[in-house]
């Protein structure tokens, strides 16, 4: 069950940096109500009860009725010029607030693990996080509007009808306070019919996003029909989900319409009994129907505000639902110095498995000495790539551990670790940047200079060069201006940049031409002096002249060597060396 109590605690500490803006802007919004619905009537009362009165002369009641109308016309002003403040002020805080909040869930969304984001649709997410700060300024909006403004008109009216005339200030009350009441009760049943409709709304955003993301793989499928279909299976459900939350407030508007004409007519009937049998003026007839009117109007929008309060309740709940998972990959609370200089690995008797997978490391050890280039190779889900992930801890392990230069890397902070490693994925993504701040990524600071001889030892400085703007070409959504060559060496150069004392490659080359894997391969020599370097790759020639070579099966090392003397053991490695095709493994 939803709790705005729940999400409010999240969002409280972004708000209480701007309180007094905050409690600045329900003062003086509190004009409206106070002056223009509470104060203005009572004037109005006192020049009907004039008007009424034959018994004073005209002149004299002129005198009174323009003292009353330059009261009026005085307070209408005040309390226009409050709410203008009021609005000036409601705009800085709602910016501020927001921009808060953006950099608040962008940086919890950072702390989550990589496998977070494997689970989730990255569309989603930006759809949650964009419901989350536009669902802050819809209910503070109406915090403030449909909320605020008809609590300060109730109190105001029922204190005046109770100076004037309790009976009728109990009956106020009681009538509303059971208005209020069925209202609330109606918006608590209907939340959860809003939670799944914004549930359904983020997975269906995810849906498209990754539809379009992947639009070569379904053109190049002719599959264009089949995702059109499995999208109006989406949609479907969003319409039941979005019809019945709908056709719910609905239900309840009716009631509340039902509810709202009662009210007026009770408090027109009462009226009417009570100067019938003089027990009030003509003056105070008509501030009774004004007030029945004005908290009428008041009430009938708040019954309004529920359902959209509702649904913005509902839409924020998703991001804080993300706030309160902790992530998967947690730092301690007081990490240790960082102390990798060298870069000697030692993977003692870790286990690991993904969540709700079979085991991938059972007991497995692996030692990589200061400075040497190791190849990793086997069959998919051997868990090649399982051992970068834990390196770099995207993933922690379920028990043993992984020391770098003798220091358990759990105790040292994931960004300080990472620092010391330079990876390059199997499949690079760029930002939709330009060459220079992607190549440079990793080293900001980096000069001009040493871009260019990045680049150039990965190859790229060529292609770079030919590009209309060069250095500074934007590379499009997740790179997609470049082939998939061109963004992999873009990827290698910013590796090279930042120069670590560790280098991962995750089939680093698998998608380089062989020309320019001969000039790159020259590169990474020169780059891995020196360097821990851990290589996996599908192509077996790019491993060739590692130092050794580990050959893993379902989480196992099955044999270990040079490649000279694994395919002279005639085992595993020389049957993958022997069955490639075309430089790749089957």
């Amino acid at each position: 069950m939803f709790n705005f109590k729940d999400s409010f605690s999240y969002i409280w500490p972004t708000i209480s940096k701007y309180k007094w803006q905050f409690y600045g802007i329900f003062l003086l919004y509190a004009a409206r109500p106070l002056l223009s619905n509470t104060v203005v009537p009572i004037f109005y009362k006192k020049i009907v009860d004039l008007v009424a009165n034959t018994n004073i002369d005209r002149h004299v009641l002129a005198d009174s009725l323009f003292h009353y109308v330059a009261f009026i016309a005085f307070t209408f002003i005040i309390a226009n010029v409050l709410v203008r403040f009021g609005q000036f002020m409601l705009s800085e805080f709602q910016s501020n607030v927001m921009r808060d909040l953006d950099n608040l869930a962008f940086s919890k969304l950072q702390n989550h693990s990589y496998l977070f984001f494997a689970d989730n649709f990255s569309g989603s997410l930006v759809n949650k996080t964009k419901k989350f700060v536009k669902s802050f300024e819809s209910m503070h909006d109406m915090a403030i509007d449909n909320f605020w403004n008809p609590l300060v008109a109730f109190v105001a009216i029922f204190i005046v009808f109770f100076i004037q005339s309790p009976p009728i200030a109990y009956v106020f009350l009681g009538i509303y306070s059971i208005y209020v009441f069925i209202a609330v009760f109606l918006s608590k049943r209907k939340i959860r019919y809003y939670i799944e409709k914004a549930d359904a709304d983020s997975r269906i955003t995810g849906y498209l996003a990754d539809a379009l993301t992947n639009i070569l793989s379904t053109k190049s499928s002719s599959a264009s029909m089949r995702e059109i279909d499995r999208f109006g299976e989406a949609t479907e459900e969003v319409h039941f989900l979005r019809l019945r939350a709908w056709n719910f407030s609905n239900r309840q508007l009716i009631v509340q319409s039902v509810l709202t004409v009662s009210v007026q007519i009770i408090c027109l009937f009462l009226a009417v009994e009570l100067w019938i049998s003089g027990k009030i003026t003509a003056g105070m007839f008509v501030l009774i129907q004004s007030y029945s009117i004005t908290i009428g109007n008041y009430f009938w929008d708040l019954g309004r505000a529920l359902v959209k309060f509702t649904e913005a309740s509902s839409d924020m709940k998703e991001m804080v639902d993300i706030f309160k998972r902790t992530p998967d990959v947690l730092d301690l609370p007081r990490p240790e110095k960082c102390r990798i200089k060298d870069g000697n690995i030692e993977i003692n008797n870790i286990d690991f498995q993904y969540e709700g997978n079979v085991e991938v490391f059972h007991n497995f050890s692996l030692s990589i000495k200061k400075g040497e280039k190791v190849g990793l190779v086997g069959h998919s889900g051997g868990g090649k790539s399982t051992i970068t992930k834990l390196l770099m801890r995207f993933v922690d392990i379920t028990s043993g551990e992984i020391l770098i230069d003798g220091q358990d890397i759990r105790k040292i902070t994931q960004d300080n670790l990472r620092k010391h490693i330079s990876y390059i994925s199997q499949e690079p993504i760029l930002f939709h940047r330009s060459i220079r701040d992607n190549i440079a990524y990793s080293k900001p600071n980096a000069s001009e200079g040493e871009i260019i001889d990045v680049a150039k030892k990965a190859h790229a400085h060529e292609f770079i060069s030919k590009l209309p703007h060069g250095y500074d070409t934007l590379v499009g959504e997740r790179g997609i201006k470049l082939s998939g060559g061109e963004r992999q060496r873009v990827a290698i150069a910013r590796a090279m940049l930042k120069d670590s004392p560790i280098l991962m490659l995750d089939e680093a080359t698998s998608s380089l031409d062989s020309v320019s894997e001969h000039y790159i391969q020259d590169a990474f020599n020169e780059l891995m002096k020196g360097k821990t370097t851990i290589v996996i790759a599908h192509r077996l020639s790019t491993i060739q002249k590692m130092d050794r070579i580990i050959v893993l099966d379902k989480g196992q090392i099955v044999e270990e060597g040079t490649h000279k003397e694994l395919l002279e053991k005639n085992g595993m490695y020389a049957n993958l060396w022997n069955h490639q095709t075309g430089g790749f493994l089957d």
